[in-house]
C-alpha cells in the first residue's frame, strides 16, 4: 500500500468512524451539563479576559494565557485550513466547524477548569498543568499522563509546527517566488531567540502580536463583505445547502454531506483545539482566583477562532465567485493562496504583500504557541537543562523541514496526531467531570451570593475530594488579588 494512501485510510477511519461523533457527543453533553455556560456566561467570559493581572512570583495573566492560546489557535488553520476544508468539503464544511466550534466552547470551558484546578507550582513561581497533570492528579495515573504528553509534543511541537512553516513556505513562493529554502534557514533564525526563552517570553511577544494579526484580518474581512453586502444572503444560503447536501451543483464534487461534515470537522479541530488537550497546557499557568475564571477565558477563545476568524477566511473565498474558488478543484490554489488569491480578487494585487504578513504572523504566532505546550509536557517528562535544549533543537528543525514537504502530507500527518491526542483527553475530561462541574457550582454559588470568589479546593462539599497539592489551600493562592510588579 503507498505511504500516502495508507495515512489517508487512517486518517479517514479515525476521523469517520470515532472522532466527530465523540468531539460532537462530549460538547453536547457538557453544554447540557454546564447548562449552556458558553451561552448564559459569555459576558462573563469577556469581563474576565481583561480583569487580572500577573502574578509577581511568576504567574500570568488571564489575558497573556488567553494570547498564547489564542496564538496557537489563530493560525494557518484560520487561513488555510478554512481554504482546504472549502476545497474538499464545500461550503458545507463551513457550518461543522461552526458546530464544532459551538458545542466545544463547553468542551474548553471543562479542560481550562481542569488545569487549573489541578496545576502545580515551580521552583519560579509560575505554573504548569493540563492533561498531562490532571491525568496523573486526577486519576491517578502518570503512565496516561506520559503518553498524553508525548503525543503533544510529537503533534504540537513537530506536526503542527510544520504544517505552519509549510504554509508560510507556501506563501512566500506562490506570491513572490521565494525558494522553499530560505523560508526555511529564515523561520529558524526568527523563531530560535524565543523559543530558547521559555514560556513567559512567548507569552510576552503574544500578547502584542496575535491581537494586531487577528484585528487587521477581521478588518480585511469586513471590508470585503462590506464590498459584496449583496452577495452575503447567497453565501450564507451556500453554507447551508452544502452542509446538508442540498446544494445539485456540488454533486459529485466536494458537495456531499460525508465530505463537508469530515472536513469542517477536521479543520474546525484544527483550528480552535476544543476538546483536543493543548489549550488546557497554557491555561493552567494563568494567575486567577478561580480555576473557572480561566475556563470562561479559554471558551472565549474558541468563540474568537471559529466564529470570527475561520468564518472571515469563509466569507472572503465565497465572497469571490468562481473565478477564485470552485469546490472539489484545487488547480494553483490550495491552502493559504487560495485565501490570498480570493482577497486579491477582490481588492487589487496591492493585497499580495499584507497578506504575505499577516501569513507568516499568523504560522510563527502559532508555532510560538504551540511550543509553549511541547515545553509544559517536557517539563511533566522531566525532562529539562541540556535535554530540553535538544529537544528545542529538534522543534527549529521540525519547523525548518516542515517547509520542504508535500501539504498533503504534512496536514495528513497533523490530523493523525490530533486525533489520538483528543481521544486521550476526551476520556480524561468525562472522568474527571465531577470536578469541573463541582468548580463550576462554586463559582456560580459565590455569584449568586457576591462572596469572594476566591475556590478553595480543600474541604469543598462541591468537589468529589480535596484537590491534590497546596495551590487552592485556603489562605495559600492569591489569584487576581497579586499585582503585578
Amino acid at each position: 500500500m503507498d505511504l500516502q494512501v495508507g495515512i489517508d485510510w487512517l486518517t479517514n477511519a479515525l476521523y469517520s468512524y470515532w472522532l466527530v461523533y465523540v468531539l460532537v457527543g462530549v460538547g453536547l453533553w457538557f453544554t447540557v451539563r454546564t447548562g449552556a455556560a458558553q451561552v448564559r456566561l459569555f459576558p462573563t467570559m469577556v469581563r474576565q479576559l481583561f480583569s487580572s493581572r500577573a502574578d509577581a512570583a511568576g504567574g500570568i495573566s488571564s489575558f497573556q494565557a488567553f494570547a498564547v492560546g489564542l496564538a496557537s489557535r489563530v493560525g494557518t488553520g484560520n487561513i488555510a485550513g478554512v481554504a482546504v476544508a472549502l476545497t474538499l468539503g464545500g461550503p458545507g464544511a463551513v457550518f461543522w466547524m461552526w458546530v464544532v466550534a459551538a458545542v466545544g466552547m463547553s468542551t474548553a470551558l471543562i479542560e481550562a477548569t481542569l488545569a487549573q484546578v489541578f496545576k502545580v507550582r515551580q521552583e519560579d513561581g509560575s505554573y504548569r498543568g493540563g492533561p498531562a497533570y490532571y491525568i496523573q492528579r486526577g486519576l491517578g495515573s502518570y503512565r496516561w499522563g506520559a503518553v498524553f504528553a508525548v503525543l503533544l509534543v510529537i503533534t504540537f511541537g513537530f506536526a503542527f509546527n510544520m504544517v505552519q512553516a509549510n504554509t508560510i513556505a507556501d506563501t512566500l513562493s506562490s506570491s513572490h517566488e521565494v525558494p522553499v529554502a530560505w523560508t526555511a534557514v529564515g523561520l529558524v533564525v526568527v523563531a530560535a531567540p524565543v523559543l530558547f526563552g521559555g514560556v513567559r517570553r512567548v507569552a510576552r511577544v503574544a500578547e502584542v502580536v496575535v491581537p494586531l494579526m487577528a484585528g487587521a484580518y477581521l478588518l480585511l474581512a469586513i471590508v470585503i463583505v462590506a464590498l459584496n453586502i449583496s452577495a452575503l444572503p447567497d453565501v450564507v444560503g451556500q453554507i447551508l445547502r452544502g452542509a446538508f447536501g442540498l446544494d445539485s451543483a456540488l454533486a459529485g464534487t466536494a458537495g456531499g454531506v460525508l465530505a463537508a461534515v469530515l472536513n469542517g470537522t477536521k479543520r474546525g479541530l484544527f483550528s480552535n483545539e476544543a476538546g483536543m488537550g493543548s489549550a488546557p497546557n497554557t491555561a493552567a499557568t494563568a494567575t486567577v482566583s478561580h480555576p473557572v475564571k480561566q475556563g470562561l477565558v479559554q471558551s472565549f477563545g474558541v468563540f474568537v477562532d471559529t466564529m470570527l476568524v475561520c468564518s472571515a477566511t469563509a466569507f472572503i473565498v465565497l465572497s469571490a465567485g468562481p473565478e477564485v474558488y470552485v469546490p472539489g478543484e484545487t488547480g494553483p490554489n490550495a491552502g493559504a493562496a487560495l485565501t490570498a488569491a480570493a482577497i486579491e480578487h477582490e481588492l487589487g494585487s496591492w493585497t499580495s504583500l499584507p497578506m504575505t504578513v499577516l501569513v507568516f504572523s499568523f504560522a510563527f504566532s502559532s508555532v510560538l504557541g504551540n511550543y509553549s505546550y511541547a515545553e509544559t509536557n517536557l517539563t511533566y517528562l522531566g525532562i529539562r537543562g541540556r535535554a530540553l535544549t535538544a529537544l528545542r533543537t529538534l522543534v527549529l528543525a521540525a519547523v525548518g523541514s516542515g517547509s520542504l514537504l508535500a501539504l498533503t502530507t504534512v496536514w495528513a500527518v497533523a490530523d493523525i496526531a490530533m486525533a489520538l491526542m483528543a481521544t486521550v483527553n476526551l476520556v480524561a475530561i468525562l472522568l474527571l467531570s465531577r470536578w469541573a462541574l463541582g468548580a463550576l457550582a462554586d463559582y456560580r454559588a459565590a455569584s449568586r451570593a457576591g462572596r469572594d470568589d476566591r475556590f478553595v479546593g480543600h474541604g469543598n462539599p462541591l468537589l468529589p475530594g480535596d484537590v491534590p497539592g497546596d495551590v487552592w489551600e485556603a489562605g495559600v493562592h492569591d489569584g487576581d488579588a497579586v499585582t503585578a510588579r
